[in-house]
């Protein structure tokens, strides 16, 4: 029996792991606690060194000293300060004003405030209830089917899981030991297009069950002109100047510095045609010059600020301007900026937003915590080795590691959320990935869009419990449930293409995470008249790559 332990440590480990959370045992203790367990088995069998659990503090602390995990709580504050400041609402009612018109108006306005919502909030629940609270009721009142009501609301919520600033792509960088800039330019095109393909799903019905997605009827557009007319026009024609102007300044940077590259003169001239537009709105309002409409002058003042909080987040960090770290906290300080402006700040909204972000930020903690307790013994056990030959003996090579590491995250989404999956089995599967050649960059946007699923999935799906939270009595649980198949069936779509098209995913400068050291050991030559050297012993002198000399 004891050989049969320590030849199987590894799988029993990894079996007892399973089990623990199979049974509801929370994962940061049962990790911890299999760890624990396990190690002094190792070392009452023999098999371990009692030495071993000595390197516990110096994880604790290193993860306490983890500056990249500091993005975590700025993120958390900045999209729950943003959530109760009134902009998702202003979103909603203007976007659902300016598509009203056409079928599927309101689904469309959904997913694209969906969109700007994660790449301002990166938080799932504050996205998937403000659009439950606000569009919901609407696309009810007005005849929408409850199905794709409720599946556009839950999915575009989970927009936030893959679109920058996402909370995931911080961890998955922090696993992987690559840059969370990197990784977020990586992940912004997979975003895009995936939200682009839930509006493709949306023009489909349109098309093929019109009485599912109607227009709103004229006495629903409340931002129209005196003389009935939409103001469509005037809002095309800011646009077209702002994206003018934008190009013109993109175009005179560019050719004044030459060695810029080009996503950051693109940002530098996006942000500029942005301030024009707002300039121009403001000297509207405030002369009465009358050059826009209502819903032109409307859509300004609702989209810049954040626009504005997106180029304060990403640009700078795109750029180079920022860490995500700082680029978190700027989030952080803009968010509270619009909550003051919309007279949303107060100190009941100050403390509940900090009182989450604490909690959330602990339970992050615990878990990484109690995982590199688990990882700290199991890869004592050789449990890294035996992984990795479980999942390089698979046939297929390549492909069919990443068919099969996609079913396990898939299938374990069921009953894990992200960060729980993160922590488990990306050190896993992580190193894996790497010797056998996958970039870790693309391998993490990948499981990203593949854990994005875990919030869709029913029964156990928490974007579906969100929503479920905020739903009338009149919107059936399993309305909810069938709702998400559509969109998680789109995910995976979105994963398969990950697979097949990998230039999806790419970033062209990447950083160098890895340290250079080098170790320079000095051997002078032994003078006869020195009595303080002995012949034999060498002076070492060590020193950083670059420095030429010791003094």
């Amino acid at each position: 029996m004891t050989e049969f332990l320590i030849a199987n440590m590894a799988p029993i480990m990894f079996g007892a792991l399973v089990v623990f959370l199979l049974s509801g045992f929370p994962v940061a203790f049962s990790l911890a606690a299999n760890g624990l367990f396990f190690g002094l088995l190792g070392i009452e069998l023999g098999l371990l060194r009692p030495e071993l659990l000595q390197a516990l503090p110096n994880r604790v602390f290193g993860i306490m000293a983890n500056d990249t995990l500091l993005a975590i709580p700025f993120f958390t504050f900045m999209g729950l300060i943003l959530e109760r400041s009134g902009m998702a609402e202003d979103l909603l009612d203007t976007i659902g004003q300016l598509f009203g018109p056409i079928r599927g108006g309101v689904a469309y306005a959904v997913i694209f405030v969906g969109a700007l919502l994660a790449a301002t909030t990166g938080v799932v629940a504050a996205s998937v209830i403000s659009m439950g609270l606000i569009s919901l009721p609407v696309m009810m009142r007005y005849g929408y089917d409850k199905r794709l009501a409720t599946g556009v609301i839950a999915a575009s919520g989970t927009l936030a899981q893959i679109i920058p600033p996402s909370l995931v792509l911080i961890v998955m960088a922090d696993q992987l030991g690559r840059s969370v800039g990197d990784m977020y330019k990586a992940a912004f095109v997979p975003g895009i297009l995936l939200t682009a393909m839930y509006a493709g799903y949306v023009l489909a019905v349109s098309i093929f069950k019109p009485k599912a997605v109607p227009a709103l009827p004229p006495e629903a557009r409340n931002l129209r002109e005196p003389n009935g007319d939409s103001g469509i026009i005037s809002l095309v024609v800011i646009v077209g100047a702002a994206v003018a102007v934008a190009y013109g300044f993109a175009s005179w940077f560019g050719s004044n510095h030459p060695n810029t590259p080009t996503d950051v003169v693109g940002i530098y001239g996006g942000a500029v045609g942005i301030v024009a537009a707002l300039i121009v709105a403001i000297l509207n309002r405030a002369m009465n010059l009358s050059m826009l409409s209502r819903l032109a002058e409307k859509v300004v003042f609702v989209l810049v600020p954040p626009l504005a909080l997106i180029f304060l987040v990403l640009g700078t960090i795109f750029v180079g301007i920022a860490t995500p770290t700082e680029g978190g906290g700027m989030g952080a300080l803009g968010a509270l900026i619009l909550a003051m402006l919309n007279r949303r700040l107060s100190w009941s909204l100050l403390r509940q937003a900090m009182d989450s972000t604490t909690k959330l930020s602990c339970f992050v903690m615990f878990i990484l915590i109690g995982s590199s307790v688990f990882g700290l013994t199991f890869r004592a056990v050789n449990g890294d080795l035996w992984v990795e030959h479980l999942l390089t003996s698979l046939p297929g090579g390549t492909t069919g590691f990443l068919i099969v590491v996609n079913l396990l995250f898939f299938g374990l989404a069921f009953f894990l959320d992200f960060f729980e999956l993160a922590f488990i089995l990306v050190p896993l599967v992580g190193p894996v990935a790497d010797k056998i050649g996958i970039d870790l960059i693309w391998f993490g946007v990948l499981l990203g869009v593949n854990m994005q699923t875990s919030f869709m999935h029913p029964p156990f799906g928490f974007a579906l419990f969100f929503l479920r939270s905020v739903a009338p009595k009149e919107v059936k649980t399993s309305d909810i449930y069938w709702g998400a198949v559509p969109f998680v069936l789109i995910q995976i779509i979105m994963v398969a293409l990950i697979i097949l098209f990998p230039q999806i995913v790419s970033v062209s400068e990447k950083t160098d995470m890895k340290e250079q050291i080098e170790l320079k050991v000095d051997t002078p030559s032994f003078d006869q008249g020195e009595e303080s050297q002995q012949p034999g012993e060498p002076q070492l002198n060590f020193s950083p790559e670059g420095e030429k000399e010791n003094k």
